[in-house]
């Protein structure tokens, strides 16, 4: 018999209704399983901690709600284990506001089981930190920091399972960990079984950008063509006890699951294919072959895995001062050399007025943008080109919050100052995140699981250091 792992979200600000349709179709097989909502990216986690440090409820996923609420009750119905990230910064919150979700869908017996031990940032004077793939960045200065995550493995997450946890809550694990920890707790694998593992985590690459794998991301009209965008279903994949992978969505819902589509995904976030390291696992790629087995099934065969690494990558955000973006738009005859005329106007004007160390950058959307770089060059090199409307946008950075303002409000200024016919204006500020990370030995970063009810503490609290 297999394991089916489904996916119910890839990102924070995913499709909040996606999971409905991969817990139907859960439930429908009636097969041992598991649905795993990832949550998480590194300015995601910094963004959670600032929530936190301005509200203590506060810090986890702000969508939370909207993704349990509709599949939650139906989950613990009929025994379908939930694993998330979505704990973020804060997960003792995250429980408490899910032990609200518990009881109001009638579940006040469903248990929780938290996992902890990723936050790093109290104790990184006291690491072993060794820099991490090509970085050279030092520590950032203490008061700077604000964020600081190891990457978490699976063991924990297994073992609260194993404790009951109808819904396990993480902060900063690897994202196939949520897959790979289900698979060892009903299979029983051993920590030291690297293929079976290797296999486990990459289902878990597999399916934890949700709808990456379905279609999603692929959609590229004419060229690769995908229906049903607008009812996307998101990824299930079957594991069986050897580590044999199946990467399918559930029935009657829009994408597709085509060989294309999973070799996209395989190579998705991978430096080397033949040594992908997770906490877990070091997965090699280089011998896995795909192969159709049927419509929307994709059978995924010839991995291996190594032994896991001793260290962990720990990746510390740091305040890095402000930044803002601002626009306007030229359009009509002439609308590029009047945009050009604009950044131009605006380097004068920066020059004159605001430090010599802020960091701007234009780019003209509809001509050159999204390949431009930050100095110009390309736009310079250019072919002409005559679009009917540009719209000049403008990025700026520096430590203090008055430049990055002045810059903004300059091109505010440019309504009446010329050149002629723009409008459109938008402008904002925020704080700016920069992040550098570090390996930290894994028995230095020792994990806490805590089970719980729907009313509170439930259970002793275990400590592993794996």
């Amino acid at each position: 018999m297999t394991f089916l792992v489904g996916c119910g979200a890839g990102f924070s600000g995913d499709r909040t209704d996606a999971a409905g349709a991969v817990v139907d179709e859960l439930v429908r097989r009636g097969e041992p399983c598991a649905l795993i909502f990832e949550t998480l990216g590194e300015r995601t986690l910094a963004a959670a901690q600032r929530a936190m440090d301005a509200d203590p409820g506060a810090g986890y996923e702000p969508l939370l709600a909207d993704y349990l609420s509709p599949v939650l009750g139906r989950c613990l119905d009929h025994g379908i284990p939930v694993l998330g990230n979505f704990g973020a910064a804060n997960p003792r919150a995250a429980c408490n506001r899910i032990a609200a979700l518990m009881r109001a869908a009638g579940h006040p017996q469903g248990r929780m089981a938290r996992v902890e031990g990723d936050d790093l940032r109290e104790r990184l004077a006291t690491l072993d930190l060794a820099p991490w793939d090509a970085e050279h960045e030092s520590l950032p200065a203490r008061d700077a920091i604000v964020a600081a995550n190891a990457y978490l493995g699976a063991p924990p997450l297994a073992e609260a399972l194993a404790r009951g946890g109808d819904v396990v809550v993480t902060g900063r694990v690897a994202d196939p960990a949520l897959a790979l920890a289900p698979l060892v707790n009903h299979f029983g694998w051993p920590w030291d079984d690297w293929d079976r593992l290797a296999a486990g985590a990459l289902a878990g690459h597999l399916v934890e950008c949700g709808a990456q794998v379905t279609g999603g991301y692929f959609a590229d009209p004419g060229y690769k063509d995908v229906p049903g965008l607008a009812v996307l279903g998101y990824p299930i994949v079957e594991v069986d006890r050897d580590g044999g992978i199946v990467v399918t969505k559930p029935r009657d819902s829009g994408g597709l699951v085509t060989t294309q589509t999973v070799r996209e995904q395989l190579l998705y976030e991978i430096h080397d294919p033949a040594g992908y390291v997770t906490p877990d696992v070091v997965i090699d790629l280089s011998g896995v072959e795909v192969h159709q087995q049927g419509p929307d099934r994709v059978a995924v065969t010839g991995v291996r895995g190594r032994p896991a690494p001793e260290r962990l990558k720990t990746t510390v955000c740091y305040d890095a001062g402000w930044q803002g973006e601002a626009g306007i738009t030229y359009a009509g005859p002439n609308a590029l050399p009047r945009a050009r005329l604009a950044a131009e106007t605006l380097r004068e004007r920066f020059t004159r007025r605001l430090p010599a160390d802020l960091r701007c950058r234009f780019d003209y959307i509809g001509h050159v943008s999204v390949f431009g770089d930050d100095d110009g060059t390309l736009q310079s090199e250019a072919p002409p080109t005559a679009p009917a409307e540009v719209r000049l946008r403008l990025a700026v950075a520096h430590a203090g919050r008055a430049a990055v303002e002045a810059a903004t409000q300059e091109l505010l200024a440019l309504y009446c100052t010329g050149p002629a016919g723009g409008g459109g204006v938008r402008r904002h500020h925020r704080r700016r995140v920069a992040t550098v990370s570090f390996l930290v030995p894994r028995a230095q970063v020792p994990t806490r699981v805590h089970t719980l009810d729907a009313a509170g503490e439930a259970a002793t609290n275990t400590e592993t250091r794996r």
